[in-house]
């Protein structure tokens, strides 16, 4: 299975997606043969959302080596996990709860926080389309700057729509802590955004 989970660069381009479509259309079939250790059935679902998964792990590291492993990682535990899914939420919504945790756990793993923001500073950088203006990319960058916390609760609310209930439930801490921090990731954006 880890062979099938094996990413390259590549695999997370709009134009490979659109290449290689997946085998499968219908998500809750993909579900239920992936579920029977349909390997085939998994991999439709790996093409599905990979590009979400890898744009979450990337926003919440700031660093393109972590977030693809960190994806891979997450696609793994997703495999392992698939008994495990009810279907009491999104699938999409299960496997950004997985995709959170890994990266999550590597953090935690991680001893040297300080030389982990340093790297995500030196993460290469997007590459640039006639009509960017570099606003985006400032944003971005910003958003990279900002601090651990503040950084994983912007992304999860304000960029892929969380609330602040399943926002803290994902990361561990309560409600009011989850709102605090996004707080201070507005405050801190705005600051940046004004230099």
């Amino acid at each position: 299975m880890e062979a099938l989970l094996t990413a390259q660069a590549s695999d997370y381009s709009p134009e490979m997606a659109i290449l290689k479509p997946p085998q499968i259309t219908d998500e809750a079939d993909c579900i239920a043969r992936a579920q029977q250790a349909d390997a085939g059935a998994f991999e439709s679902l790996y093409r599905m959302h990979i590009d979400k998964v890898y744009g979450l792990c990337l926003r919440m590291t700031g660093n393109v080596a972590e977030a693809e492993d960190c994806a891979q990682d997450a696609f793994i535990q997703a495999w392992n996990k698939l008994d495990r899914f009810r279907g009491d939420s999104a699938f999409a919504t299960w496997l950004h709860r997985i995709a959170v945790n890994t990266v999550l756990g590597m953090m935690r793993k991680s001893k040297r926080e300080q030389d982990r923001i340093q790297i995500a500073g030196e993460s290469t950088e997007p590459p640039v389309s006639q009509a960017d203006t570099g606003e985006l990319r400032d944003l971005a960058d910003a958003v990279n700057r900002l601090p651990q916390g503040a950084r994983h609760v912007f992304v999860l609310f304000a960029v892929y729509g969380y609330s602040h209930d399943e926002a803290s439930t994902m990361l561990g801490i309560a409600p009011g802590t989850s709102k605090a921090q996004l707080h201070r990731a507005r405050r801190l954006l705005a600051q940046q955004i004004e230099r």
